[in-house]
């Protein structure tokens, strides 16, 4: 993951601006109004940082040798241990059960000594300290309305109380599902405070897949935004037995049912109901207890639920908050834009625990953030800290440099010789480690003429750390922010270390890595080879308690020593800046963010079309999945290579379609409309049963021959080799990703290219 928390800035608090920005000499560097559409940066952008997903058959490979083991501070020369017995309650480090307790991994002194808290009493403080600052910002219309942390606490327990009034039980799930909100952030906080699990799920999610997460947690509430979720949780309403009622946050209701409630009617459920019994159940909460499940994507089989603790939750809130220097919100409010998907722990630690901390505000974005409107919440905002997922900042890039392209001749060489001096300055001022004692004159003109317009046309002006995360982001991208003087900041954690493990800051950062480990947490590189590449290993209170009534699942991630096993590698220089060289799963992380698996796709279009012998999806750091196919064919029996003559089956297969090709040049490069056509019904079959639009596949293209162990593409046990495989076909993939045309609509004025 990577995952980002708020900064200091120069204001105190987020008021509804003019339009800013001087959009003539802006046009030169291409930023006025350059944050057309966002919306190929799914919602699912977030998904999931590097969740840890079934790496322990790689992982089981490595403790079989003698592993050597390399830490920041020290080297040893032991194997990983070996996995925990079943603890016993509230005396290890881990526990699946959805009413366990755990050891909590408190140090003597530092960060690590910090006193433990539950949200309540996190909250509670903050409440003491902040109680009429504003907590909540939303649009209602064109006008902005906000609540202040007073009003905000006493909603979520006005909440909690509905949600006993309707049956919530202790250490069951109340499910939420829909786009961030107010009412998002209140359902989350009064399912905890009612002694609940509170449980996103991605608004992409199908049916099933809302039933599965639902089913997996006992969900006894679920909370949807409108109508079309409404739908996919009716569909399989009758398959959740724990089921109690049903709460629909937005717009009206089109059709009564029982159990079926506006958020109006929830909350009167619960507003004139006696204090005692959640006070009751408050009293009895503690710190190393579950309060929270993020649910993983899945890799080879059903998504796992990362059992999150209280102290999970308000530690982290508080190490990262002391590393990236949070500002209490008596001397400067922290603001921040909440767009990025709530069902992710990027999104809640961002935008709801980090400015709980400091007593930020947070404000909603409109739901169609990444279709546009964010470039204005933005501008009206104005944060001081803000995440941008990989794809975010590309589109932007993209419409900056669409913008420059236009401008006039002088413009452009401003522009240019402002980026050249911007990147060479902050350059030096990232070798310095930030400590460059005076800018020099040239930066200082550029910084007038060009870099404040940009940040004010963007909505940064404000916002002194930039974040990127979820996915990895090109050099490219981080090399065109930081000539603009807008470094990008990148962190990397998993859900299963509450967010971050390492984070980059304005007087430590490296590009194109992830920084240095958070305040009293450890990163260990496991087993490495000579480069010092090994598999990347978290310690500290950030780590999760387990995945929920998954033990052997939690045996996998967790080691002896209660090392989180991330199933990444990276390496650290010489300066413990960490960078991420690998994965050991073959997970695909999009440029959005979404970890997607590719064997379950590959094999699901090879059964759907039997011509099909190999698939290979492809989709790490790209916009849109992608796939590579084989025909089925004769093999040469004695070189094991592929010919050209298609299989007895493949030939079978094409006389059912109407085909008369006996070959593979025959269908390859689109030759025969009939098998393309073909293929393109059995991916668009596969499509539809994909868990979201990000897993749907958007270009293929069929080879000219099979994989092949003499080609190169297959290992000895006919084991898919995808580096090779991405090298070999480098310009056919690269094909799918070429831009295209920019239609000229009226929502879109800008010519094609």
């Amino acid at each position: 993951m990577h995952l980002t928390a708020c900064e200091p800035t120069a204001m105190s608090t987020a008021e509804v601006m003019d339009h800013p920005g001087d959009a003539s000499l802006l046009q030169s560097c291409g930023t006025a109004d350059s944050l057309a559409s966002l919306e190929d940066a799914t919602a699912e952008s977030t998904a999931n940082e590097s969740s840890e997903e079934e790496s322990a058959c790689a992982r089981t490979e490595q403790s079989n040798t003698k592993a050597q083991q390399s830490m920041h501070t020290e080297s040893g020369a032991t194997p990983r241990p070996d996995s925990l017995s079943l603890p016993a309650k509230g005396t290890e480090l881990w526990n699946t059960h959805r009413d366990g307790e755990v050891k909590l991994r408190m140090g003597e002194s530092g960060p690590e000594a910090e006193p433990s808290l539950t949200v309540n009493q996190m909250f509670t403080s903050t409440v003491q300290r902040f109680g009429n600052y504003n907590a909540l910002g939303w649009k209602d219309g064109e006008q902005w309305k906000t609540m202040t942390y007073n009003e905000y606490y006493k909603s979520c327990r006005t909440a909690a109380k509905s949600f006993l009034k309707l049956g919530l039980e202790r250490y069951h799930g109340v499910g939420i599902l829909g786009f961030n909100s107010v009412e998002w952030f209140i359902a989350d906080i009064g399912a905890i405070l009612a002694g609940g699990f509170a449980v996103g799920i991605y608004t992409t999610n199908s049916p099933e897949a809302c039933q599965y997460v639902a089913e997996n947690c006992q969900a006894n509430i679920l909370v949807v935004e409108n109508h079309k979720q409404l739908q996919k949780i009716l569909q399989v309403q009758d398959k959740l037995p724990h089921l109690k009622a049903i709460i629909q946050y937005k717009d009206e209701l089109k059709e009564k049912k029982p159990n079926l409630y506006t958020w109006a009617e929830f909350m009167e459920l619960g507003r004139d109901e006696p204090d005692a019994q959640l006070d009751d159940i408050i009293s009895s909460q503690k710190p190393n207890q579950c309060c929270t499940l993020i649910y993983t994507s899945g890799t080879t089989g059903q998504p796992k639920g990362v059992m999150l603790s209280h102290d999970n939750l308000t530690w982290t809130a508080f190490a990262t908050g002391r590393d990236v220097s949070l500002i209490d919100a008596d001397k400067l409010q922290e603001v921040v834009v909440s767009y990025l998907p709530l069902s992710h722990i990027a999104a809640q630690m961002i935008d709801v625990w980090l400015p709980m901390k400091a007593g930020g505000v947070t404000y909603f974005a409109q739901p169609d953030a990444l279709k546009g409107s964010l470039a204005n919440t933005l501008r009206e905002i104005r944060p001081t800290a803000f995440m941008g997922v990989p794809r975010v900042w590309e589109k932007m890039q993209e419409k900056m440099k669409s913008i420059g392209a236009k401008s006039s001749t002088v413009r452009r060489k401003v522009a240019s010789w402002a980026k050249d001096v911007g990147l060479q300055t902050n350059l030096n001022k990232m070798d310095l480690n930030g400590s460059l004692s005076r800018k020099p004159l040239n930066y200082r003109l550029a910084k007038r003429l060009v870099f404040r317009k940009v940040r004010k046309a963007l909505g940064l002006d404000r916002c002194t750390r930039c974040y990127t995360g979820a996915a990895p982001i090109t050099k490219d991208t981080l090399e065109f922010f930081l000539s603009l003087d807008i470094p990008l900041f990148e962190l990397y954690g998993m859900s299963e270390s509450s967010g971050p493990q390492t984070i980059s800051l304005p007087d430590a950062f490296r590009l194109t890595s992830c920084g240095k480990v958070i305040s009293g947490c450890k990163t260990k590189i496991f087993n490495p080879d000579a480069d010092g590449n090994g598999e990347i290993c978290f310690w500290g209170r950030h780590v999760f308690m387990g995945y929920l009534n998954m033990p052997d699942k939690t045996e996998e991630a967790l080691d002896a020593d209660g090392w989180l096993h991330s199933g990444d590698l990276g390496k650290h220089d010489q300066d413990d800046f960490l960078f991420i060289t690998g994965r050991i799963k073959e997970l695909i992380i999009t440029a959005g963010g979404e970890n997607i698996p590719p064997v379950p796709i590959e094999d699901a279009v090879k059964e759907a079309v039997p011509l099909i012998s190999n698939a290979m999806l492809i989709g790490d750091k790209r916009k849109f999945l992608s796939m590579l196919l084989t025909i089925k064919c004769q093999v040469n029996n004695e070189t094991g290579a592929p010919e050209d003559e298609l299989s007895p089956e493949a030939v079978e297969s094409c006389r059912k379609l109407g085909s008369n090709s006996t070959r593979v040049s025959e269908i390859a490069g689109g030759r025969d409309r009939v098998v393309y056509a073909a293929i393109q019904e059995g991916i668009n079959r596969v499509n539809e049963k994909a868990t979201s639009n990000a897993q749907r596949i958007q270009k293929w293209t069929v080879l000219e021959k099979d994989f092949s162990i003499p080609g190169g593409e297959l290992g000895p046990t006919m084991k898919l080799k995808r580096p090779v495989v991405m090298k070999m076909y480098k310009d056919q993939i690269e094909n799918f990703y070429k831009e295209v045309l920019t239609p000229t609509t009226p929502d879109n004025p800008l010519p094609p290219k």
